[in-house]
């Protein structure tokens, strides 16, 4: 077993990795029953052994799974590790995305997951304590004067209304942080200073910085102003919406569709309350009593190109559908992802006490 005092050949690791290794790391060259004994050890925990050769490299993994169907097949409790270890184990490189190797690390119920580079564990990713880590940069558009909220929005902009004893955008922001995103923009207008301070003074893990707009450009147009992108992806989201959706979900939708933009979407019904003509010419062909029309409708999140940007003017008003319509004219493929569950857009008085009410509901707020 690889020992605290040998951790040295773990160098180039993490802190957090290093921390992990020194309970999950074993040499090849230790004996199965060692093994067994290390495992043993690990009760309560993640209980996978990372086998690494004497240069420090890692060779596999090993559970008392693997020494199970091991010793079934023949190998002996005084054999090494490498007999039994598993040497086809998930692993994901500093460059690869993450998402889609924790995706994959769930779906398989591991615990652990290896950042490995040139054969060295560089990190550890804890698939028990981390959501996910989305390779996107974010955009919060809060630059809407909420006149529709009035008096409320007068001294508040909208997005720092609480809701439940937080803010509405602060739903927004713990979200996309739990979700790994660590460059998140918020465009600010009306009221930028108070935003401004908001940030500010809280305790953010994200880098986020305010954009101000010099006027306003629109659901869009204040992308323009935004230059240090980090990732050839980015997800843009009106601030003032509460949302149980999938980040991860809407961008590994987004990856295996190859989207240029990826918009998600709210089923919408619009119910007639008289019989419905259908014509042909002159003529009634038929009567539909009180039909139902069902739709999707655009709910305010998108993902798209970071190559898109070239799309939006510089200090010009652009909104995201004109934007959207003129990236579909030329060619481009826009996907779209139904949120399934909780999608409040807090427009109206009606809209921010249902908000209020649902977040006082310990089942239905998030």
């Amino acid at each position: 077993m690889i020992s605290a005092d040998n951790i040295f050949i773990f160098s180039s690791a993490s802190p957090q990795a290093t921390k992990i290794l020194r309970r999950h790391a074993i040499s090849t060259e230790s004996s199965v029953r060692e093994a067994l004994t290390a495992i043993n050890m690990l009760s309560g925990a993640s209980m996978t052994l990372f086998a690494f050769t004497p240069d420090g490299r890692i060779a596999g993994t090993v559970t008392d799974g693997d020494i199970r169907r091991g010793i079934i097949n023949g190998a002996d409790l005084e054999d090494r590790v490498e007999k039994v270890m598993f040497t086809d184990f998930l692993s994901t490189s500093p460059e690869d995305d993450h998402c889609i190797a924790i995706a994959e690390g769930r779906r398989r119920r591991l615990s652990l997951l290896p950042v490995v580079e040139n054969g060295y564990i560089c990190d550890i990713i804890d698939l028990q304590a981390v959501k996910t880590r989305l390779p996107l940069d974010a955009v919060l558009m809060a630059g809407g004067r909420g006149e529709r909220l009035r008096p409320l929005t007068l001294n508040t902009p909208k997005p720092l209304l609480k809701v439940g004893d937080k803010a509405i955008i602060d739903y927004n922001v713990d979200e996309l942080e739990a979700c790994g995103i660590t460059n998140i923009f918020v465009t600010v207008n009306y009221l930028a200073d108070t935003i401004i301070r908001h940030f500010e003074e809280r305790d953010n893990s994200a880098d986020i910085v305010c954009v101000r707009e010099p006027k306003r450009l629109g659901t869009i147009g204040s992308v323009s102003l935004i230059e240090n992108f980090r990732n050839e992806d980015i997800l843009l989201m009106n601030s003032d919406l509460l949302t149980a959706i999938d980040f991860e979900a809407l961008y590994l939708h987004h990856h295996r569709s190859n989207a240029d933009i990826t918009m998600a979407a709210v089923p919408y019904s619009v119910p007639v309350p008289f019989a419905i003509m259908h014509l042909d010419g002159e003529f009634v062909k038929g009567l539909e009593e009180k039909p139902t029309y069902n739709y999707l409708a655009n709910a305010g999140v998108y993902i798209l190109k970071r190559s898109l940007l070239r799309h939006i003017p510089k200090d010009k008003y652009l909104d995201a559908p004109d934007f959207i319509n003129a990236v579909i004219e030329e060619g481009g493929n826009v996907g779209y992802f139904p949120i399934q569950g909780t999608w409040i857009d807090i427009g109206s008085p009606d809209d921010y006490r249902h908000a209020n009410e649902m977040m006082s509901h310990p089942l239905l707020g998030r």
